[in-house]
């Protein structure tokens, strides 16, 4: 009788008979449970900020399809009465650009102010950053909350506070001019184009600035201090040493405060509608910001001020772009 035949051994490190075909089902079973895992983790950010999404989207984004929709129509008071709607496509825009005085007066009033207050505010700001940056802490904090009560007033405070300091009555600045000799009557510095305007740009300076100064202070505490030193050893001037390195290294800082003070100097309303012509009567003043107001409540053409307030909103969108996408193109180089 032939003696069976021994068992060939295992080659050392192989998995015994049986042990491939089970590790398949485990193997799966393990990878879909990090696979689960990994969705659920992935999702969960989106769970947590769905409710402030909604409420952002019940705020802004269904108050713009609604204006959306009414530059889309001629809307007034019988629209509101009847509740008819009455389309007429893109009419309104059509309207608006044939207008001339979008032309010669709206629109050079809105950027040409626009681009003044951004780079008033901004250039102003930051050189109040610099000397914040240059007191010792207790005070830094004391003028820090000092200036802050110039953002905190209300736009309509801060406004009747220019129109009473440029009165043409009752001024202060009108009464120094007089005193010094340089002016022999009383000036209404509200019926000029540019005076109107420069009023307004002080106005909008003053109240802006302290948001600009307080972010570039924050950015301004975390440069090196090494790297200011080296430079200053190295022979540089405070000029070169705030160009050379301090603004490349707060370039996102500037970034964030460029982008959102000309969003908020380009739909300026109150300080431009409260000042004394600035509601309508005078004309030379109007902005897109206060054009569509005047046109919505004052003329009741509700689709065609909604119009304005679309083109005012893509030409935001259109400069923030802009500046965006150079930013990031100068950070790639």
């Amino acid at each position: 009788m032939t003696a069976p035949a021994p068992p060939t051994p295992q080659a050392h490190g192989s998995a015994p008979e049986g042990a491939g075909s089970g590790a398949g089902p485990v193997a799966r079973s393990v990878a879909g449970g990090w696979t689960g895992r990994a969705r659920a983790a992935a999702v969960r950010p989106w769970l947590l900020l769905a409710p402030a999404l909604l409420v952002l989207a019940v705020l802004l984004l269904w108050p713009l399809v609604r204006v959306f929709l009414f530059s889309l129509q001629d809307y007034g008071l019988r629209e509101i009465t009847t509740g008819e709607p009455n389309w007429i496509g893109l009419g309104n825009y059509a309207e608006i650009l044939a207008t001339p005085e979008l032309w010669t007066v709206v629109l050079p009033n809105t950027v040409g102010f626009a681009v003044l207050a951004v780079a008033g505010t901004v250039a102003f700001g930051t050189a109040v950053a610099v000397l914040l940056a240059s007191l010792g802490p207790f005070w830094r904090t004391v003028t820090s909350s000092a200036i802050m009560a110039a953002w905190a007033m209300p736009a309509v405070t801060g406004t009747y506070v220019w129109v009473w300091i440029f009165d043409a009555d009752r001024g202060v600045f009108n009464d120094v001019l007089m005193s010094l000799g340089l002016l022999d009557d009383p000036t209404n510095w509200f019926t000029n184009r540019w005076t109107f305007y420069a009023i307004v740009l002080l106005n909008v300076i003053h109240h802006g600035f302290p948001f600009v100064a307080i972010t570039v202070l924050a950015g301004l505490l975390g440069v090196p201090k090494e790297m200011l030193e080296a430079a200053e050893m190295d022979g540089a001037g405070s000029f070169r040493r705030f160009f050379s390195i301090i603004v490349p290294q707060l370039r996102q800082v500037f970034a964030v405060v460029i982008i959102l003070s000309t969003i908020w100097d380009f739909k300026v309303f109150a300080q431009v509608y409260l000042m004394p012509g600035g509601a309508g009567s005078n004309r030379s003043v109007l902005n897109l910001g206060v054009w569509s107001y005047v046109e919505s409540f004052g003329q009741n053409r509700y689709g065609f001020g909604s119009a304005i307030a679309v083109l005012l909103t893509v030409l935001l969108l259109v400069v923030t772009a802009v500046y965006v996408r150079t930013v990031l193109a100068e950070e790639e180089r």
